[in-house]
């Protein structure tokens, strides 16, 4: 597998980085596009043996620069940055150019039940992202679903001081996942690439009420942490999306197969006591 080259992007951020350093040493010759490759994050990547490549999502030439050669990509793009329309078209534009490379096996990381006609405006477009990878007709593909992410926890707009504020009510059962699982997840789609061809898979970790997130954060950090339901009229205040995503978490909810997916892939989910005693820094 030495030569096959593997183009990972989002390389710096949460998923993409998981991603790389979970294949680190599993005999790939890794490729990570960053549009600022030299910052730490990219020096990071690089001292695991991981190639730098500059590149935007929005560039289509860095695009085809990077992906030349490439038997592999992972795909992963955020609408937080640039709203839901530029990264639908980023990421069906990414998965086009890839093909077009002749890549031969493409890893789409996209949102825990997309599939389900969820009506999240941000859940719908990577569906329909999806929809154009399977549409692509890669040699072999895999899509992975991660739910809501546990380092969304520590998000200065969810973790204000002693406060863990989200528009869920302290009944409520969440899934999460820790982003060292979601790159397990996204080397295991390369190493057993055969195996899991045409497969997708929602992956979470944990399932927990915010209350129970909170104390789980207290005992961690070393401080009172209370959950604080924020209305949802609030929240739609400040984004429509996210106020249908999180009534969405009240009425219906995650539905990944925790147990069954640890019995089939061999990857043992990571609690969320299990992520939260392993923060190293105190918020």
């Amino acid at each position: 597998m030495t030569n096959r080259v593997i183009l990972v992007t989002g390389a710096t951020g949460h998923q993409g980085g998981a991603t790389i350093r979970a294949l680190a040493g599993k005999g790939f010759a890794l490729r990570a596009l960053t549009r600022k490759p030299d910052g730490a994050a990219a020096r990071t990547l690089a001292s695991l043996g991981a190639e730098i490549v500059k590149g935007d999502l929005d560039d289509v030439a860095s695009l085809k620069r990077a992906l030349d050669g490439a038997w592999g990509a992972y795909a992963v793009q955020s609408p937080w940055e640039g709203g839901i329309d530029k990264e639908e078209a980023q990421g069906k534009r990414f998965a086009q150019l890839a093909r077009e490379a002749g890549v031969r096996h493409y890893v789409y990381a996209s949102v825990g039940s997309a599939h389900r006609r969820t009506g999240i405006p941000h859940f719908e477009s990577k569906w329909r992202i999806e929809q154009t990878v399977r549409d692509l007709g890669f040699p072999s593909h895999v899509i992975i679903r991660p739910v809501f992410f546990m380092e969304n926890l520590l998000s200065p707009t969810v973790l204000d001081g002693d406060r863990l504020s989200l528009a869920l009510a302290p009944s409520t059962v969440v899934q999460m996942v820790a982003v060292k699982d979601i790159g397990a997840y996204g080397a295991l789609a390369f190493t057993d690439a055969l195996r899991l061809n045409r497969r997708e898979i929602d992956i979470a970790g944990d399932a927990v009420t915010i209350p129970r997130a909170a104390e789980t954060l207290s005992s961690a950090l070393g401080r009172t942490i209370t959950h604080v339901a924020v209305p949802i009229a609030e929240l739609r205040t400040r984004s429509e999306d996210a106020a249908i995503m999180f009534e969405w978490f009240e009425q219906v909810g995650y539905d990944a197969d925790i147990a069954g997916n640890a019995r089939e892939f061999g990857i043992e989910p990571t609690s969320l006591a299990e992520w939260a005693s392993s923060l190293t820094e105190r918020v």
